[in-house]
């Protein structure tokens, strides 16, 4: 079947790789065909359920390259489950009675789509998962391409999603500044809260681009410019057995002989002893309409900056989060290539009728394919065994003892 028309989303949250992809498959689809017509939904699903949306025109088409120096994403994100009806008609999405997915498949069909190209994290592409089969069932036959965009690095079983190594990159140029606070008082506690619900590749991955930095620093000791009190003293992670006793001993060691202490720290780690407190408390724990825990009304940060401020005997406590910093950062170079090579080949299998999401197959020797929706899952759990990691672990005196369980 010809391709006529092409559909664009980016849905979820932000990483600084969405304006990028939504540039890179317009300049393709402009080499390869410009007489393809394309459009693009706003904010996600949302404006697929409201049939709100532009039309790429010829100077849209002219001005995509500009959209590669930007974070953030031009045409709009929301966080929309077409399977969750009750979320859809609270919001108003659709009316008491609509299913969401006859909904959007309605619209596509008016809107004469051929081609859907979802950017998004794994919930975005199981959503597009979802609408792809009831198209199917119902007789719209279209072809889904999705393009695997998550700061976490979590997605199954993609080796690398779009915008992570961009996020870790930012998140560690956030905590130059942050850890600089370290001498704003006596006996300083920092606890820098990286984005990561249940993976902490971007917590660690942080960690490494920051102790980079580090090791690229000349130090004055004799004015007390160390390159001790700089680094970085525990790495939390979802991923990593956490003995808050322990830590807490090694860590006020550390307090002791340079006075401050800096950790990093996955918003995932701790999450299920959060929530267990919280619900043991009688409170609602507040989840979005993927069923997925709010982490910034549970504060991860402040509660494990509560566990530890005592017990190092810190006498200032700051917490601060890199996530909203990092996560609509501009693509970085080694992104941009990645983009690159996912969007080139999203468009060429559009265009022979192969649906999937667009990624490295950690399953398949890495081999970047159309990887079917069937076998995408979130919450891949990152690999503390990987001598990278453990070489950080090792450089800062924690010991590395993996977690009985995680989510993939």
């Amino acid at each position: 079947m010809a391709v006529r028309r092409v559909a664009l989303l980016t849905a979820g949250g932000f990483a600084p790789c969405l304006s990028s992809a939504v540039g890179g498959l317009i300049e393709r689809y402009n080499e390869l065909d410009p007489t393809i017509e394309i459009i693009a939904y706003q904010y996600g699903y949302h404006g697929l359920l409201t049939g709100t949306k532009i039309v790429i025109d010829e100077e849209g088409r002219k001005q995509a390259g500009i959209l590669h120096r930007f974070g953030g994403s031009p045409i709009g994100n929301s966080r929309v489950k077409l399977t969750n009806v009750k979320d859809a008609v609270k919001r108003g999405l659709v009316q008491e009675g609509q299913d969401p997915l006859h909904v959007a498949a309605e619209q596509l069909k008016a809107d004469g789509v051929d081609v859907l190209h979802t950017i998004g994290g794994d919930d975005t592409n199981t959503t597009a998962a979802d609408l792809a089969a009831y198209l199917h069932e119902n007789g719209y036959e279209l072809t889904v391409v999705g393009l695997p965009k998550t700061i976490d690095n979590d997605v199954v079983p993609i080796r690398q999603s779009l915008g992570a190594w961009t996020a870790a990159e930012e998140a560690a140029g956030f905590a130059v500044n942050i850890i600089g606070e370290h001498r704003s008082g006596p006996r300083m506690l920092i606890v820098h809260e990286v984005m990561g619900r249940h993976c902490g590749w971007l917590t660690a991955a942080a960690a490494k681009e920051y102790r980079k930095w580090l090791d690229q620093q000349e130090w004055a000791p004799a004015l007390g410019l160390t390159k001790e009190r700089w680094d970085v003293h525990a790495v939390f992670l979802p991923e990593l057995e956490l003995d808050i006793e322990a830590e807490a001993k090694r860590l006020r060691a550390v307090m002791d002989e340079i006075g401050n202490v800096n950790i990093f720290l996955s918003e995932g780690a701790g999450m299920h002893e959060i929530v267990a407190q919280l619900e043991a408390a009688g409170e609602e724990v507040p989840r979005d309409p993927f069923g997925h825990v709010k982490l910034d009304t549970i504060n991860p940060g402040q509660w494990f900056a509560k566990q530890f401020a005592e017990k190092l005997g810190a006498e200032k406590v700051m917490v601060q989060k890199s996530g909203y910093y990092s996560r609509a950062a501009a693509a970085n170079a080694e992104d941009l290539r990645l983009i690159k090579s996912m969007t080139d080949l999203a468009v060429e299998c559009a265009l022979r009728g192969e649906a999937g999401v667009i990624g490295h197959d950690e399953e398949d020797g890495d081999k970047l394919k159309a990887i079917a929706f069937p076998r995408i899952a979130g919450g891949k759990a990152f690999d503390v065994t990987q001598d990278w990691f453990g070489e950080i672990l090792g450089a800062i005196g924690q010991p590395l003892v993996p977690a009985k369980s995680a989510a993939h």
